[in-house]
């Protein structure tokens, strides 16, 4: 008897040989990640528990980081958090100076 695979499966298969980043644009994009980066996510210290917020922001400005998460392949929850956390730092070593 022959496996069926599931849509899901069907589509992973699609993305993994095809990729998808091709069909949102036509320039060349490389990621990577910084190396400490890469063994914290492998090592599990990147997991903490995250806390529920509620924002009021202007629908264009969502449209908006949802277009910019989908170019960059990832959610646009991760890519607001990223924001918030880059923007912290740098209020924080201009406090220390």
């Amino acid at each position: 008897m022959k496996e069926s695979k599931t849509p899901s499966q069907d589509w992973a298969h699609y993305y993994d040989a095809r990729g998808i980043l091709s069909d949102l644009t036509e320039e060349e994009i490389e990621l990577s990640l910084v190396e400490q980066l890469r063994e914290d996510i492998r090592s599990g210290k990147r997991r903490r528990k995250l806390k529920n917020i509620t924002l009021k922001i202007d629908p264009l400005q969502i449209q908006a980081i949802k277009k910019l998460a989908t170019l960059k392949s990832m959610p646009y929850q991760t890519l607001i958090r990223h924001w918030l956390a880059e923007d912290i730092r740098k209020e924080l070593d201009l406090v220390a100076k």
